[in-house]
Parts: C-alpha cells; structure tokens; sequence
C-alpha cells in the first residue's frame, strides 16, 4: 500500500514538473534557461502550492516585462541579477547570497543578468493557486 501511495505520488509530481515547466514560458527568451525543481501542494493551505524553479541567465541576457501568480522568492545563486518590480521600488543590483520577493499582483518590470560577461542563476521559490500558469509575459 505504501508503495503504491509513492508511485502514484512520484507520478503526480512528474505530471506537476512537466505542468509547471509549459507555464513558465520562458523558452522564448534568449539567453535565459528554465528549470523546475519541484512542485508541491500546501497541506495547510488548501488550493495553494510552492514551486521552485531554477532561472539561469548567460551573459548580458534578459527576460521581457511580466507578471507571476501568487508571490515569488527569490535568491540568487550565482552572479548578479538586476531586478526591478512596480512593488518594491526602482532597479537593483542583487549578488549571490542575496534575495528579493516579490508580492503578488505586481509586475516584474526588469529581470537581467546585471554583467555581460559572466552568467547568474537565480532560484524562485512560486506560492501560488494549484495549477496555475506562474509566469505571464506582457504584451
């Protein structure tokens, strides 16, 4: 039985990985790379999940204005990200070891790896509606 509730387990996480990467969206943006890591559902918060995704940044590059469902995490790994959100004030440099949120509703206004010749990576951290599409470019 027990075995039976970790597969069906590890199938419903591989169905939520494989969800969450279509959502993302970010595979239209040069230069940047997306990768989940997990999904999970919120025991304690129904209708609610937490998602971690991988964001790697090569040099110079960048992702066009947009938006997340539910709030956002954000810790950077390597490098240095510059970031500016409608929330949380005018652009800012942030380097390894260093994170920033971002409250739901608002917008990502710029999302970049600050150095052109070096690459960054980032990891955010998504709570968000189960399902939902967490990253929406503007138009």
């Amino acid at each position: 039985m027990a075995r039976s509730i970790r597969r069906c387990r590890d199938v419903l996480v591989a169905v939520s990985v494989a969800l969450l990467s279509a959502s993302l969206c970010l595979a239209d943006e040069p230069g940047a790379q997306v990768k989940p890591v997990m999904v999970e559902k919120l025991p304690n918060v129904p209708g609610k999940s937490i998602s971690a995704v991988l964001v790697s940044y090569a040099p110079g590059a960048k992702s066009a204005r947009h938006h997340h469902a539910g709030s956002v995490l954000v810790y950077v790994l390597s490098g240095a990200i510059r970031s500016e959100n409608s929330a949380t004030g005018p652009a800012k440099v942030y380097k390894a070891g260093e994170s920033f949120f971002e409250p739901a509703g608002s917008e990502h206004l710029i999302s970049e790896n600050a150095s052109t010749v070096e690459p960054a990576s980032l990891l955010a951290v998504f709570v968000a509606d189960d399902g939902a599409q967490l990253t929406t470019f503007d138009k």
